[in-house]
């Protein structure tokens, strides 16, 4: 069975090359090399290769795996969609809002 391809918009492959450019800088920053760093994520030397390129076919959980061997990057990726400004947008969008119903007088 031939492996599916996974179809991204420029701007998003852009985003997954520069994320795995900067992976590859925090690595070369903290000078441990390559094999180092494959042998902690538990991943080939090849697969870091294609996530230091941003390839999008490479599992989520080995960019996690590999921020985790780079001392604990991992914590990083609990920053995405933190500040969903649309989203609350949109969810305060939908909220019901409750009108008070005026007080008889001489009640």
């Amino acid at each position: 069975m031939p492996k599916k391809s996974i179809v991204l918009l420029p701007e998003t492959r852009e985003y997954l090359e520069q994320m795995g450019l900067q992976i590859k800088y925090a690595r070369l920053r903290r000078k441990i090399s390559a094999e180092l760093v494959a042998e902690r994520a538990g991943i080939s030397r090849a697969t870091l290769c294609a996530i230091e390129k941003g390839a999008p076919s490479v599992a989520i959980g080995y960019y996690a795996a590999v921020l985790h061997a780079l001392n604990y990057m991992d914590k990083d990726l609990l920053l995405v969609a933190k500040d969903d400004e649309l989203g609350r947008k949109l969810q305060d969008l939908g909220l019901p809002v409750r009108k008070r119903v005026a007080k008889k007088k001489g009640v």
